[in-house]
């Protein structure tokens, strides 16, 4: 089934002159242009930014080109430059993706527990998100009946994109290869996007088996989202970018449109994409780095909870990112927890009902302090259940 789009994005025929100057740039023919106001064109940019100014929708191409090696290198599938699209963040990426995909009152579906971006920046373009929830049985997974249940629905007729994030942030769940078989053919069969937010995807922790990126997923046209903010853990970068594949009508359709959107923002700076070379030679190391602090605190948060007496405190098996969800006793109330950790010991954190989480009793964690920083603060939790415990 054809992928719906939005009737937001105008691709009505060119006038003649746009079809003129298109079909000039085709044969190779340079025009001049009497209405050319782009100073870098005029000796005009300042000495420290002299380049000419190209305005490329989908980024400056030699960066794209860069990214297009690193992650063909990466994923050992070669990754089209043209098939990518280069902007400030995957946050930026998801409004686009949802003014590609949806008109007001149309609704993409996103995994619960889970962060509130996705709600919030859907609101913001007048789209509802509705949300599928993740079950868990010793580790979360996504049971496909459920979205087919949710589709088949009177709400499911406005669907327009899946959201799977890969690996979930904070449950830390992959999409499992049957899950995304399932998925995949679902969505094919509905005329439904996948939007795939693989940010996190290289920190795995205690994956139940080998894990696939979305990204260059042929099934179903699928949007995979990625950045600089999580593989350099460097989110003042601003970089991130957008990977279409699918069926090639499906693409082209997509491409079609989303070059409308990513004309009108054009949001990477030439400055921060010179230095996108250089920064993806580091992302290897970088990522290294991070992934050894992640899985050393986590090691040290097993043997604290291990070593504790009281022995009520444990952590749900998080497969991959840098995130974790401790669970308390669910006679404690969250809200208390975390007023009780500011009051004592100067601390805070975020409780389980911030992602949505179904039930009383849980405290998200990140895996990034410092060793010692990161010890204190888990011996602070638990110093604060014992307290409220009596």
């Amino acid at each position: 089934m054809t992928v719906h789009f939005s009737s937001r994005v105008d691709i009505s025929e060119p006038n003649p002159i746009a079809a003129a100057q298109a079909k000039a740039a085709a044969d190779g023919i340079a025009l001049g242009k009497l209405n050319d106001s782009n100073p870098t064109r005029h000796g005009l940019a300042p000495k420290e930014i002299p380049s000419i100014y190209e305005a490329n929708p989908r980024g400056p191409k030699a960066a794209r080109k860069a990214l297009a090696a690193f992650l063909g290198s990466r994923n050992g599938q070669a990754v089209d430059p043209e098939r990518l699209y280069l902007l400030s963040s995957t946050s930026e990426a998801y409004s686009w993706l949802i003014k590609l995909l949806c008109d007001a009152g149309d609704a993409v579906l996103a995994p619960k527990p889970g962060y509130p971006l996705i709600e919030s920046i859907a609101g913001l373009e007048c789209v509802h998100a509705i949300e599928y929830q993740l079950r868990y049985d010793g580790a979360w997974y996504i049971e496909p009946a459920d979205i087919a249940a949710i589709l088949d629905s009177p709400e499911g007729e406005r669907v327009r994109a899946l959201v799977l994030i890969n690996p979930n942030n904070p449950t830390g769940s992959y999409v499992k290869e049957n899950e995304r078989e399932a998925l995949v053919a679902l969505c094919r069969e509905r005329g439904i996007a996948i939007i795939a937010d693989e940010v996190f995807f290289d920190y795995d922790l205690e994956p139940l088996a080998a894990n696939r990126r979305l990204a260059g997923e042929e099934g179903a046209l699928t949007f995979a989202l990625d950045g600089f903010s999580k593989m350099l853990a460097a989110p003042h970068a601003k970089v991130g970018w957008i990977q279409v594949s699918g069926p090639e009508h499906d693409v082209a359709e997509a491409q079609r449109r989303l070059d409308v959107i990513a004309d009108d923002y054009l949001p990477m700076s030439d400055i921060i994409a010179g230095r996108i070379p250089a920064l993806l030679d580091a992302a290897d190391a970088q990522t290294d780095r991070v992934r050894a602090r992640v899985r050393g605190n986590l090691a040290a948060l097993h043997g604290m909870l291990e070593s504790d007496e009281l022995g009520v405190t444990d952590v749900l098996r998080p497969e991959g990112g840098w995130n974790v969800l401790l669970r308390v006793p669910s006679v404690l109330d969250e809200n208390e927890l975390v007023l009780k950790l500011i009051t004592d010991h100067r601390l805070t954190g975020q409780p389980g009902y911030f992602f949505d989480m179904t039930s009383n009793g849980y405290l998200a964690v990140s895996l990034l302090p410092e060793p010692d920083e990161f010890a204190r603060g888990i011996a602070a939790v638990l110093d604060t259940v014992r307290a409220m415990l009596g």
